[in-house]
């Protein structure tokens, strides 16, 4: 008759070496296992507890046993879930259990890094993260500084239209004194006519050209400031010393915008514009006869229309420069190092990486135990027990069959024993009523 190992077919024979070999590679693994798992909630909640200081203001002793409690029960909470998950998901052989532990494990893992990976993350990179949001805001401040200095000097380029409107209508004068213009020369009505809006758009060139020094000097302290802010972001020391700082000129430089943004001539050559037609004072015609006083009616009108087409060409250069876009209110707000973690995670994504792994890496573990479990199954699957008994596990039965026999064999004679005290305590009264 056949043994049972004679039985097996080679891949049942190959399927059981491995799944032997397999279970005592998870022997010898299962040895080290928990600590190293307690290594990596100790770790994380280490980690957990300077993230949670960053987000605590107060420093005294209430916020310290605050963070010290959340990061314990941090550790502890991970050092329990992935226990309990590398121990029964691996052994679940239903599917509907493997599905339901699969899930909880998804579960599970989105509460740990809810609860610790952001603020391993800050730990991690924190200060590198606020000083993003320094660096960032620095640049937010220099393109509205820039745009709005880019507006004044539009406003200053009107400068030259005005110029050139001052110049025709001194131009005309001249040519009106002349007598070229109306065929009177002289200093009569329409000379005075030309020369009150000469003199309206030289006061209005002298203005403009009064701002021009102005938007040098705040452009010049704005840049200033400028470099003080980048200077902050990357000086050493703690980067909430260098924020307060940082806020303090970030409050200067909005100051120093709001003036460029002032400095604007634009709005003011526009009304200027509109007002240049309107405002003429005609005086009396003072020609000695009906034929001059009407030619000096008739270049008035022609004055006048020549009036109108220059503030239409002012106005509409004006209403160019006013039609920019102005610069956006820019504003510091200081924000955590959790905070800014989350808001420039594209920038850290190694240090989220390394949060999240030092929380989640227990998962492969789990997922490892599983395919390695399955694996031991598939080799023992459609064996009897007599079939993968090895030769030690052969020794350790025969062993204990042997124990089980010496235990037997004492019981035996126990029993031999008591009954031959009992036959004997029963047989003495019988031979003393014999004797006598």
């Amino acid at each position: 008759m056949d043994t049972p190992n004679q039985r097996l077919t080679a891949d049942e024979t190959k399927g059981l070496r491995t799944a032997k070999e397999l279970e005592g590679h998870l022997i010898w693994l299962d040895t080290f296992t928990s600590a190293a798992l307690g290594i990596l909630a100790i770790a994380s909640g280490i980690y957990t507890y300077l993230g949670v200081s960053s987000l605590l203001e107060d420093n005294g002793a209430m916020s310290f046993f605050a963070a010290v409690a959340y990061s314990i029960a941090v550790s502890v909470g991970i050092f329990v879930f992935w226990s309990y998950m590398m121990r029964l998901l691996p052994s679940m052989r239903s599917a509907a259990g493997l599905i339901g532990l699969t899930v909880s494990t998804c579960v599970g893992s989105l509460a740990i890094v809810a609860m610790s990976s952001w603020l391993n993350a800050a730990a991690l990179a924190g200060s590198a993260a606020v000083e993003q949001h320094l660096d960032m805001t620095v640049r937010d401040y220099q393109a509205a500084l820039e745009q709005a200095h880019d507006i004044a000097l539009s406003g200053q380029a009107l400068g030259r239209e005005v110029q050139r409107a001052r110049e025709a209508f001194e131009a005309l004068a001249d040519q009106e004194k002349s007598g070229n213009l109306s065929g009177t020369a002289g200093e009569g009505a329409v000379f005075r006519v030309l020369t009150q809006k000469t003199e309206e758009l030289r006061n209005l060139e002298g203005q403009i050209q009064e701002q021009q020094p102005l938007i040098e000097e705040a452009f010049e302290v704005g840049n200033a400031i400028l470099g003080r802010m980048r200077g902050l972001t990357v000086a050493a020391g703690a980067v909430e010393q260098r924020s307060v700082a940082f806020s303090e000129e970030s409050v200067r430089l909005a100051g120093v915008i709001a003036n460029l943004n002032q400095y604007s001539v634009a709005q003011l050559v526009a009304r200027a514009a509109e007002d240049l037609p309107s405002s003429v004072v005609l005086p009396d015609l003072d020609g000695r006869s009906a034929t001059v006083r009407n030619a000096q009616s008739s270049t008035i009108s022609s004055v006048l229309n020549a009036l109108d087409q220059r503030s239409k060409t002012l106005k509409r250069a004006a209403d160019e420069v006013l039609a920019i876009t102005p610069p956006q209110e820019t504003a510091y707000n200081p924000i955590s190092a959790a905070d800014a973690v989350i808001r420039y995670a594209g920038s850290f994504v190694p240090s989220w990486a390394g949060a999240i792994a030092i929380d989640l890496l227990p998962a492969i573990l789990v997922f490892v135990l599983a395919i390695t479990q399955s694996a031991i199954r598939n080799g023992r699957d459609g064996l009897s027990i007599e079939e993968t008994l090895t030769l030690s596990d052969l020794k350790a039965a025969i062993n204990a069959m042997r124990d089980v026999e010496a235990s037997m064999g004492a019981a035996d004679t126990a029993i031999q024993r008591r009954g031959a005290l009992v036959s004997e305590t029963i047989n003495e009264p019988t031979n003393e009523k014999s004797e006598t």
